[in-house]
């Protein structure tokens, strides 16, 4: 008899330590935590590690730091089914005493013996919070293993007594689990277990509808972590692959899920991953951090040769933190815009072809000589030196002279780049100063020319 909501929670985490903390382990983690906080429950946390040859401490270490940085806690200390061995024989002697399961030969030779569990051959009824009645004719599974021999228990028993040792009220699991139940079931009615919640999450899919695979996403919070997604863009992100808040809502902190989240609405088909959907909710949490804790992180993806021009010019760097905050979608973007150049010029001079500070079809080299001597005259008449009112003192001149013939000298002066900011917000970041003499530089140029 499945056990009600109402009744005290307690879910568990069983990752295996066989491979790295990935996307598919991580969101079924967050979902069942959801669940248990909201519920106001306990989550228990299990190392699967039966099979010694594949599990590592590596991997378990890799799992804990993963779940820390995302700030997915857990009750109680960590259980591990290898310390566990006294117990599941235990339960092995007493089914093997109560006719449940046999001794049977594994290979026509005879040479190895296994435990297999001896099948009622019955159907199997059970309720699952997400997709509702499903049903199993278990016949179709034969007499299966559960053990190798009493000292080698394999997973649907191990599983089976964990849960129920543990008291464990709500089995939430990705999809692919849902054909290992019908088994569970059975083997909880031969140790008089009783049968906990069910609850499948969909599969995380590629874009393509494929399997997730690494190119599709199926890498390690690690190196999202190390691209510099924010731990509660992940959290946000994987709290929607395969469930949709009410209204138009999106950007989500972890205690906004706990209050949010339901566990009935989660979808029954299969989620996508879509990395462009997670670079646009890494941004929006980008955009929600505090001026200070953006610096460090900056600060983190920076290279040490623009550290030390940084140390020796922090008020400029303090001018150019919004301007990387609006270009990023993660941090791992700094490198490459410095790898681009893109940050160099607001500490250096920039050098260029004076050709190319020309505008389109503009050739005329003495013209533009004269319209930057007029910007230079027109910047140094300004004030208050922001982007509005530098903007204020050039616009009517760039109008009269065609836009992009005095603007565009003006920003190839100041970064040397096709791309970059307006000119307007290069010159309050670089100060007045800097601006006429980097815009006299160009001056300079076409006399030596």
């Amino acid at each position: 008899m499945n056990k009600e909501i109402t009744e005290k929670i307690i879910t568990r985490l069983p990752p295996s330590p066989t491979g790295l903390f990935h996307i598919g382990t991580a969101r079924t983690a967050l979902f069942n935590y959801l669940f248990t906080k909201q519920n106001n429950g306990k989550m228990l946390f299990r190392m699967e590690d039966t099979d010694k040859e594949r599990s590592k401490k590596e991997f378990e270490d890799n799992i804990t730091e993963g779940l820390n940085w995302l700030g997915i806690d857990y009750d109680g200390e960590i259980t591990r089914q290898s310390e566990r061995t006294d117990i599941y024989k235990k339960y092995l002697n007493k089914m093997i005493e109560d006719g449940f399961v046999y001794e049977a030969e594994e290979s026509k030779e005879g040479d190895k013996k296994v435990i297999r569990f001896k099948n009622p051959n019955k159907e199997i009824v059970f309720q699952d919070l997400i997709r509702g009645e499903v049903k199993f004719d278990t016949s179709e599974l034969g007499d299966f293993v559960i053990a190798k021999s009493l000292e080698e228990p394999l997973y649907h028993l191990t599983v089976v007594i964990d849960d129920f040792e543990g008291e464990v009220s709500h089995v939430i699991r990705g999809e692919d689990g849902i054909s290992n139940t019908p088994r569970q079931i059975l083997i909880q009615e031969a140790i008089g277990a009783e049968r906990p919640v069910y609850a499948h999450l969909p599969l995380i899919l590629a874009q393509d509808k494929s399997k997730m695979s690494k190119r599709f996403g199926a890498v390690s919070i690690d190196e999202y972590k190390n691209k510099g997604y924010l731990q509660d863009a992940i959290i946000n992100y994987l709290a929607l692959l395969g469930w949709s808040p009410q209204g138009e809502e999106e950007i989500f902190t972890l205690n906004e899920l706990i209050e949010k989240f339901d566990i009935k609405k989660v979808h029954k088909g299969g989620a996508i991953f879509n990395i462009e959907k997670l670079n646009w909710i890494n941004k929006e949490h980008i955009k929600l951090m505090s001026d200070d804790d953006f610096k460090i992180k900056v600060l983190e993806f920076i290279p040490e040769d623009i550290k030390n021009k940084i140390e020796e010019n922090p008020e400029l760097f303090n001018k150019i933190l919004p301007i990387i905050k609006e270009r990023i979608e993660k941090f791992e973007d700094i490198i490459e815009m410095t790898k681009e150049g893109d940050l160099n010029y607001y500490f250096e001079q920039p050098e260029y072809e004076l050709e190319k500070v020309l505008w389109k079809d503009d050739n005329d080299l003495m013209v533009l000589k004269t319209r930057i001597e007029k910007s230079i005259e027109l910047i140094e008449s300004v004030g208050e030196f922001s982007a509005e009112k530098i903007k204020e003192a050039i616009w009517d001149y760039a109008s009269d002279e065609g836009r992009g013939s005095v603007l565009w000298p003006i920003r190839y002066a100041l970064s040397g780049k096709d791309k970059s900011p307006d000119p307007f917000i290069l010159c309050e970041v670089l100060g007045k100063e800097e601006v006429i003499k980097r815009l006299n530089y160009v001056i300079e140029k076409i006399q030596k020319s």
